[in-house]
């Protein structure tokens, strides 16, 4: 086996493995329990992909992702935008679904990006474009009885249609079931047998059964890391983690956002010569992500009660309360997002960010856009 947890030195894992269960207990509770959940989590999940590329080596800023996941970016997107936009879409669809989902085979298939499905969903488009071109011709038939003098001409024009289309299907295809080998060459490793290696990482985890949670999700992160499992996504490894706490019951309340812990670890840890002490620097990084998790909620609960003291006098009407829920599950609002979720003209946007006194972001008049202190 390339990674054997049996020579692991468990009791000295032991007392870090205790710490970061602890703390992600007490966050679990805190968000089951909170008024502010579904918001603390929305602003989770954009601070970890930023986090995991900063893990990664890379930078992209959290206000940018925001804009760029409101389909309003006031720059082109670069390539580090694209994989964090990933990131965000990947952690949504672990919670969108069960809490073992990800780590099933049809899970791992979806994460991973193979598109078994959409092969599928092709062949229901071509069923259904078969159909239509059916359901032309037998029109076609009809408008012949009814109406001689067309008819010829209107199923001549019916048939040019279907006999095109179908060569623009077949050539489609065509261009699918070939990929562009000597450009895939370029990107990845033609000898880089991504199955073989995902089944290995199968293993070592399954040979974790029965471990604590939080141990189990530093093994899945280092092995991951170890084996080099997937070439063009080397962050899923750790959202996958993340998801392993969640399906063995851990946080059944929320996916931990665990890169944000992480990136408080210095990289000579997390990338140490020696196992025992990388399983050390990653269990640490778990418990700071769930201890930052905390602050951030005990932050975000203070700036509730300070923007709803606010609304006091106001009319039933007022659009405030629903800018407050904005804002806090958004790191950054611009005048557009606030137009955009409430309805209101930007005038009247900039007016209610006024009436909260929100922080202003850009300091521009042109593209104004605030948040929380």
């Amino acid at each position: 086996m390339l990674y054997d947890v049996h020579q692991l030195r468990l009791e000295s894992l032991m007392l870090p493995c205790v710490a970061a269960t602890e703390a992600l207990a007490r966050l679990d509770e805190r968000i089951s329990r909170s008024s502010l959940g579904q918001g603390f989590l929305e602003r989770q999940d954009f601070a970890e992909a930023a986090s995991s590329l900063w893990v990664d080596g890379e930078l992209v800023h959290i206000e940018d992702l925001v804009l760029h996941d409101a389909h309003m970016d006031i720059r082109p997107p670069t390539s580090e935008m694209g994989i964090a936009s990933r990131i965000l879409r990947t952690r949504r669809q672990i919670v969108a679904n069960k809490a073992e989902w990800a780590l099933s085979p049809a899970g791992l298939a979806r994460l991973r990006g193979d598109e078994p499905k959409e092969g599928e969903r092709r062949q229901d488009e071509d069923v259904s474009l078969g159909a239509k071109t059916v359901e032309t011709s037998e029109e076609a038939e009809d408008d012949v009885d009814a109406d001689s003098t067309l008819s010829d001409e209107l199923s001549e024009i019916d048939r040019l249609i279907a006999r095109s289309t179908a060569t623009l299907e077949a050539i489609k295809k065509d261009e699918r079931s070939v990929p562009p080998s000597s450009f895939q060459n370029l990107l990845r490793d033609p000898d880089w047998n991504e199955d073989e290696r995902l089944e290995e990482w199968n293993v070592a985890l399954r040979s974790t059964d029965g471990f604590p949670a939080t141990l189990r999700a530093a093994i899945a992160i280092d092995a991951w890391q170890k084996m080099d499992v997937l070439q063009s996504s080397p962050w899923l490894g750790r959202q996958l983690a993340s998801a392993l706490i969640r399906s063995d019951g851990l946080t059944p309340a929320f996916l931990p956002a665990l890169n944000t812990g992480l990136r408080a670890i210095p990289r000579e840890r997390r990338r140490a010569g020696s196992r025992h002490q990388r399983l050390i620097g990653l269990l640490d990084g778990i418990r700071e992500a769930a201890m930052l998790g905390l602050k951030e909620h005990d932050r975000l609960l203070n700036a509730k009660h300070r923007m709803e003291r606010r609304l006091l006098g106001r009319r039933s009407s007022s659009r405030l309360p629903e800018l407050i829920a904005l804002v806090l599950a958004r790191p950054v609002v611009s005048t557009a997002m606030i137009v955009k979720a409430l309805g209101t003209t930007p005038q009247g946007a900039v007016g209610l960010a006024n009436d909260l006194e929100l922080r202003e972001m850009t300091g521009r008049g042109r593209f104004r856009a605030w948040g929380v202190l």
